[in-house]
């Protein structure tokens, strides 16, 4: 099922100085996209305008269920820092604000809600821990149970790997595409590691903000080295090797191994 069409849509801030060619895309259920592209290239702007965040300069984003779809949303850098001890629980139950409204607290439904979420993460044992005790991964893991509460038809993470390492960031991916399994959810995630994108995404929207154009299509017909290469103005080497990317940044050892698709 269809959930957001883009058609001819141009983004930016300035109607004479749109970031990119028009747009046409379409964001269907049980699609894995990634949003890849260099630091600066605008991939934040894109997610914007498709949360209707900021208007599109042109064209038209199309919405197929009459309706926005229901969405779920890991902004990057969206890491609390609390000064008091909130707990795994209560943190990942502020997914629920949109259904509560600003009065109402949570009933015994919405805890339900929140634990199955973490138990889907691997968090559930430490649901009464304090947020702030767990591990850098373990938190973005807190962070998508707390949009997964919201009970979303889209889920969109901004940069959700920008901080961790590579077996981090492979655990979390990994998470995420069976939620898109078992959930026939859409997730749309924005990246500038290739590594991510070669390894996990179905569809990948390329932004090369230079040559100021937007490709679109299935991940192994457009990540490949040389595009790869001219994208980042480096040498890059992508392998696919029994279902797993190896991408290489520079001659040399490989600089991270995908995950399998």
């Amino acid at each position: 099922m269809d959930l957001l069409q883009l058609k001819e849509v141009s983004i930016g801030y300035r109607r004479d100085r749109p970031l990119f060619a028009p747009i046409s895309l379409t964001i269907r259920q049980g699609d894995l996209l990634g949003i890849l592209g260099p630091n600066g290239a605008g991939k934040s702007t894109l997610v914007k305008t498709l949360l209707g965040l900021v208007p599109p300069l042109a064209g038209t984003v199309g919405l197929p269920l009459q309706r926005r779809p229901r969405l779920g949303y890991v902004a990057q850098g969206a890491r609390p820092d609390f000064a008091y001890p909130l707990s795994v629980l209560q943190v990942t139950l502020m997914g629920r604000a949109a259904h509560l409204g600003l009065l109402k607290r949570p009933a015994s439904a919405d805890r339900a809600l929140a634990l199955a979420q973490l138990d889907a993460v691997g968090l559930a044992a430490l649901a009464a821990a304090p947020f702030r005790s767990l591990s850098g991964g373990q938190q973005q893991r807190v962070l998508v149970a707390r949009a997964l509460t919201a009970e979303p038809e889209l889920l969109v993470l901004d940069e959700p790997t920008s901080e961790m390492d590579p077996a981090a960031e492979h655990a979390l991916l990994s998470l995420v595409s069976s939620l898109v399994a078992s959930r026939n959810l859409a997730v749309m995630f924005v990246t500038h590691q290739i590594s991510a994108a070669a390894g996990f995404a179905s569809q990948v929207v390329l932004l090369d903000k230079a040559q100021r154009t937007v490709e679109c299509g299935p991940t192994e017909a457009l990540l490949t080295s040389a595009r790869m290469s001219a994208l980042y103005g480096r040498p890059v080497e992508i392998r696919r090797e029994n279902g797993r990317a190896l991408v290489w940044l520079s001659a040399g050892e490989p600089n991270v191994q995908g995950g399998a698709r």
